[in-house]
């Protein structure tokens, strides 16, 4: 399994508290494996774009590159499956309704983030794997004309067994799995689905509310800033230049921290590391995402953290992934959860001072 799942959400979906609902039960992840989708799914929605003035039908035939060749789809596709963990954002913002999707929390979040609430409405797709591992009868069971998986994993004998009866458009090549830009994937689903003017307009709104934000702190610009984690006592996690997360915070002004690059394994989105190396934290702004109160105050409480001045002098940050759901958001960081990650993060940023 691909390290990029496995050290960002993926890893809080294993820690994270239960939520009080009727699948809080089955929360904490289990092994990859096939067939994970769960029996009880609501029946899978028919992903058709709202009828007139899309034009999506001119738009075809596309052909769309990727790590494993190129894919043309001849006309508009009706029925649409997502394999990327956060490709569902993308298509609901372009208007259309995923089919089947893969499932990332064991809890089925499609109607729950509140930036994609309403775009799902009273749907939800057919579950069809747990993360990079599908469920290839479930996805074939729903006749998609269209795979799509962006933000994934998937490997080339995944693609062929896929492409033998359905198109697939797989993640973005030149670019490690996880690694590629929000904005290189969005334009990736838009043109799959003959909407490339209307994801290129998404891309602009979005980078229109980026340097707003920028506009009103320019002083951002002058501040590094880190994103952490740690989900255990005496392991604590600094995400790279690649991860959703540090590219989000940069979008906002602030710079990153080289060094943290530096210290990760090749491949990986974080870098790993003990109490003793803490001092890598020691920026002008620090965001830790957890998944508790009670990890917080465990961080708070290790004596080599007290120690850095950016705890001494009150400039780090603790957020939630979920409740509110705003470190979900950024980490997401999709043409849907930006806006609300940008919302939420702002207010909380300025007052640091």
């Amino acid at each position: 399994m691909s390290a990029g799942p496995r050290t960002a959400l993926a890893r809080f979906a294993r820690s994270a508290p239960r939520i009080a609902v009727a699948t809080a039960a089955a929360l904490a992840l289990a092994a990859c494996g096939g067939g994970s989708g769960n029996g009880d799914s609501p029946a899978a929605p028919t992903s058709k774009a709202p009828a007139g003035g899309s034009g999506t039908s001119a738009a075809f035939p596309v052909t769309v590159e990727h790590k494993y060749g190129s894919t043309t789809i001849d006309a508009e596709p009706k029925t649409i499956v997502t394999l990327g963990l956060s490709d569902q954002d993308a298509v609901l913002a372009l208007g259309v309704k995923p089919a089947g999707a893969v499932d990332w929390f064991k809890e089925k979040p499609y109607g729950k983030w509140p930036w994609a609430k309403e775009k799902w409405g009273s749907t939800q797709p057919q579950i069809v794997g747990e993360r990079d591992e599908y469920n290839i009868e479930k996805i074939a069971a729903l006749k998609p004309d269209l795979v799509i998986a962006q933000y994934s994993g998937m490997k080339k004998e995944q693609y062929d067994t896929l492409s033998k009866f359905t198109k697939v458009v797989a993640q973005p090549k030149d670019h490690p799995d996880y690694g590629a830009p929000w904005q290189l994937m969005t334009q990736q689903i838009g043109k799959a689905l003959g909407k490339g003017t209307e994801a290129d307009k998404l891309i602009a709104d979005i980078d229109t509310r980026f340097k707003a934000v920028r506009d009103k702190h320019p002083e951002w610009a002058t501040k590094t800033l880190a994103v952490a984690d740690s989900f255990e006592a005496g392991k604590y996690s600094a995400f790279t230049k690649t991860d959703p997360k540090s590219i989000f915070f940069n979008a906002l002004g602030f710079k990153l921290k080289p060094e943290i690059d530096t210290l990760a394994k090749p491949g990986w989105n974080v870098a790993e590391l003990s109490a003793e190396k803490l001092n890598v934290l020691d920026v002008d702004r620090l965001v830790w995402v957890t998944s508790s109160t009670g990890a917080n105050d465990r961080i708070k409480a290790e004596p080599l953290y007290k120690k850095l001045k950016v705890n001494q002098e009150k400039r780090d940050l603790f957020v939630p992934y979920q409740d509110p759901d705003i470190g979900a958001a950024f980490s997401f960081n999709t043409v849907l959860s930006i806006p609300y990650a940008i919302d939420e993060i702002e207010p909380l940023l300025t007052a640091v001072k």
